[in-house]
């Protein structure tokens, strides 16, 4: 009796068991199929830990951050959706600038030391050049209305170096009609307009001693040598000639005239070197195959930025650039990354509801650019007109007062009540805006005219400081904000018709400098093309002066009105010198074939 007994309970332990087995390869590794603060939590913190060093594309603590991702999507039973059966979806980016092995300057017969004698700067064309030297005042060739300015008159500057001043006669006045041309790029580009094959920048005497070489996005070295001279080294030059910086800045600044003069018997021979340093960084893409036949193959994007700003320092967009500690980036983005993985469990544990497939996006680069979001759609691993909406999740972890925004909810009709129905008798508040274009990931997709949601729980002072942890995440808030991105994916994967994209607002932020531009060109310029020239990434104004002359996506634009162009920032100077009422001639290269095209504005 005590056998049957014991033999009867063996088998209903291993029923039971058996049973929870099965419940839990149903939930997905034993986790709840809901959306909770405790699981949140847990994704937060690992993600903003110090070990993480901040989450800096390309480092070994990103790629701790990657395999976790990995690990998790794995863990949900979700498919990878990179392609070729791979989660991971790499890219190069360009993170910075350093000196090649081959640099020198010899003046005359004295050899010159790199970083104590000169430097060349982060635009400089690598290439070498020996040449004559002239001497061409600050460098301007101005002829506005309130102002004329010319250093070029009377100066034959064609195969030589041009050795100019920086900044103006007002460096320091507010709204100084000088400030849009003082630009050492600027400056450059003029001299190479007048046959200059180098230029070199001496300081002014307020000045440090050398500019610092730095890396500055959507620069190409494939322009003429560019140098900065130390303080010691341009004194000892001019002083062969009887001038001396002090009398050239204080002569020109007081009469308003330029200064020029040939250097006789005076040459620089410089090699120039510089190399972009490349980094790999890499996008996550997790698939949640639907088994409906008609509409599997049309996808619900859900994306969220991984990376952060890693210890800070100048140029790393810490708010707080003067210190370097970690920047945890607990709400950016940590937060929005943990929304995407509690919503990809929940999903996957529920994926028979669904009729769309969903495509989860894990992207890497943000703060750089969006150049994660940007690398995906242009080589996306499934078909963009098969997306029908991408929601992506930025900052969604500090909730205040009980309210949030959603942006983009003028990219489709169906978006607005959508949201509304959803949201009914919600104990929270929800501000909507139409436009799709913003500064996170969902920009990307927007330009390819996919509809497009933007989750976003607002700005707080801690915003790219060291200071963003995670003690400071409202998880209420946050759990609210994903009940709700799950609602909507459900819904845009489940309806039978998929939402009809409108446009709502333009496709790109406004340009640097934009102000000082007379017209528009009416494209999307590529921020991360590598190609010489400015590559179009979308044409912005249909009824626009590049549209109605035939410029086309993908088009390299190589010169304007017959001065050339190497990068977005030589397009951006030579647009402002633009007026309405023009029409020039602009070369572009298409396919390799190059072509010259009549553009009015």
């Amino acid at each position: 009796m005590k056998e049957n007994k014991r033999s009867l309970n063996t088998t209903l332990f291993i029923l039971s068991l058996g049973f929870i087995l099965i419940l839990m390869r149903g939930l997905g590794s034993g986790s709840s199929i809901e959306i909770t603060e405790n699981e949140i939590m847990d994704h937060i913190r690992y993600l903003s830990h110090e070990d993480r060093g901040g989450r800096y594309p390309g480092t070994r603590e990103s790629k701790d951050v990657i395999s976790y991702l990995v690990r998790e999507l794995k863990s949900y039973g979700v498919k990878p959706g990179a392609g070729n059966g791979a989660y991971v979806q790499p890219f190069n980016i360009t993170n910075g600038i350093e000196l090649g092995e081959n640099n020198s300057l010899i003046l005359n017969e004295d050899s010159l030391q790199i970083q104590s004698d000169y430097i060349p700067l982060w635009f400089s064309g690598n290439g070498t050049v020996n040449a004559p030297v002239v001497f061409a005042g600050y460098g301007f060739e101005i002829d506005d209305e309130k102002l004329k300015w010319h250093d070029y008159s009377n100066l034959d500057v064609k195969g030589k170096w041009v050795i100019v001043m920086r900044h103006s006669p007002e460096r320091d006045k507010q709204h100084s009609l000088f400030t849009a041309h003082s630009g050492l790029h600027k400056k450059m580009l003029i001299a190479r307009d007048k046959g200059a094959v180098g230029i070199i920048f001496i300081s002014q005497l307020e000045d440090d001693n050398l500019y610092p070489l730095k890396y500055i996005s959507g620069y190409k070295n494939d322009g003429i040598p560019a140098i900065h001279l130390s303080n010691e080294t341009a004194d000892k030059l001019l002083k062969k000639v009887g001038w001396t910086r002090q009398t050239i800045q204080e002569t020109m600044n007081q009469s308003r005239e330029s200064i020029s003069f040939e250097l006789p018997n005076t040459f620089f021979s410089a090699q120039v070197t510089l190399n972009q340093i490349q980094i790999r960084a890499a996008n996550v893409v997790g698939l949640i195959q639907s088994g409906n036949r008609k509409y599997r193959n049309e996808f619900v994007v859900i994306g969220a930025h991984f990376d952060h700003v890693g210890f800070g320092g100048i140029g790393s967009g810490s708010r707080q650039s003067d210190t370097v500690a970690v920047h945890p980036g607990a709400d950016d983005n940590a937060s929005g990354t943990a929304g995407l993985l509690e919503i990809a469990q929940k999903l996957a544990s529920q994926k028979n509801r669904l009729k769309r497939s969903v495509l989860l996006l894990g992207f890497d680069a943000e703060e750089k650019g969006l150049l994660g979001a940007k690398y995906f759609v242009e080589h996306p691993s499934v078909d963009l007109e098969n997306i029908v909406a991408m929601l992506n999740m930025d900052m969604i972890g500090r909730m205040a007062d009980s309210a949030f925004t959603i942006g983009g909810v003028g990219t489709s009709p169906l978006f607005e009540p959508l949201l509304d129905s959803l949201s009914l008798g919600k104990q929270y508040n929800i501000s909507l805006t139409k436009p799709g274009y913003g500064p996170s990931d969902h920009a990307a997709f927007y330009g390819k005219d996919i509809p497009v949601l933007f989750f976003f729980s607002g700005f707080h002072d801690e915003y790219h400081k060291p200071m963003d942890t995670w003690e400071l995440i409202n998880l209420g808030g946050e759990k609210e904000i994903l009940n709700l991105v799950y609602d909507v994916v459900t819904h845009l994967a489940r309806m039978p018709n998929r939402p009809v994209f409108t446009e709502a607002g333009p496709k790109q932020g406004r340009m640097r400098q934009a102000s000082k531009f007379k017209v528009t060109f009416g494209i999307v310029p590529s921020y991360s093309s590598s190609k010489e020239g400015l590559e179009v990434d979308a044409i912005s104004k249909e009824d626009g002066p590049a549209a109605k002359a035939g410029i086309k996506k993908g088009d390299v634009i190589q010169s304007m009105n017959g001065k050339s162009i190497k990068d977005i920032y030589e397009f951006m100077e030579r647009l402002g010198e633009l007026e309405s009422g023009m029409t020039i001639p602009v070369t572009i290269n298409r396919n390799g074939t190059e072509m010259e095209l009549i553009v009015s504005f």
